[in-house]
């Protein structure tokens, strides 16, 4: 089946990233569910598109919880008959206090954030892709899960667990069609900085919306079946 048939599930589609990445799903000619809390910004992202409005559906979810993200998977589904990729780019950042400060609802919510979204939606979603025997799972995380800096527990932690999750189900489905990867981007760069003059040093290590979209979408080809478990750096081997 051409990339152009899939459906996909995009976790965060109203985000900054969330909305390039869906941007360029379209443009391959997916079918998309684009999922998040606020379903008039998903209406407005998915009008926006220049697709019709049969080949996209804006469903609001509170992925944190389980029973919400198995009716979003039932309702996709319903929808279009099948699911094919998820891209979980929920965003979310908690940081700038040493361990001995932190509190604890930071750290739940950092949690909740990338832990939980990503573990409700897989679990509710792996079974199905497993049945069909072709599936993608991509996930945008951060160097910062493996090498943490100080000050920055809450976010360390909960992209940590998510990676952990993600590594532990990437080894469940190997050798059923099913892929699972993360892409570890140090900084987005929205604002297209990096290469400009009086841009930082650090930015030669941010990578745009369009690069991350850019490897979501090959992740999700048939050309990248073997590739399972990884952890792709995005940040100019810095």
């Amino acid at each position: 089946m051409e990339l152009a048939e899939r459906v996909a599930i995009v976790a965060g589609a109203a985000g900054g990233l969330g909305r390039i990445v869906t941007r360029e799903l379209a443009a391959a000619g997916l079918r998309l569910a684009l999922v998040g809390s606020h379903k008039d910004r998903l209406d407005a992202l998915g009008g926006g598109l220049g697709t019709s409005p049969e080949r996209w559906a804006g469903i609001s979810a509170d992925l944190r919880a389980r029973a919400d993200a198995e009716r979003m998977v039932g309702a996709v589904i319903e929808r279009f008959g099948r699911v094919d990729i998820l891209v979980h780019v929920v965003g979310g950042w908690s940081g700038d206090a040493p361990v001995s400060e932190v509190a604890d609802a930071e750290v739940q919510r950092m949690l909740d954030q990338h832990l939980w979204t990503t573990l409700n939606v897989s679990r509710a979603l792996a079974p199905h892709l497993v049945t069909t025997g072709w599936g993608r799972i991509v996930a945008v995380s951060t160097p910062v899960a493996a090498e943490p800096p100080p000050r920055m527990a809450p976010y360390a932690v909960g992209k940590a667990a998510q990676e952990a999750l993600l590594a532990t189900l990437a080894r469940e489905v190997a050798g059923t069609g099913v892929t699972v990867n993360v892409l570890r981007v140090r900084k987005i760069d929205a604002d297209h900085v990096r290469g400009t003059a009086g841009a930082p040093k650090s930015a030669g290590s941010w990578t745009t919306p369009e690069e991350i979209a850019a490897a979501v979408l090959f992740l999700c080809t048939d050309a990248a079946g073997a590739i399972n478990g990884a952890r792709i750096p995005l940040h100019g081997g810095s």
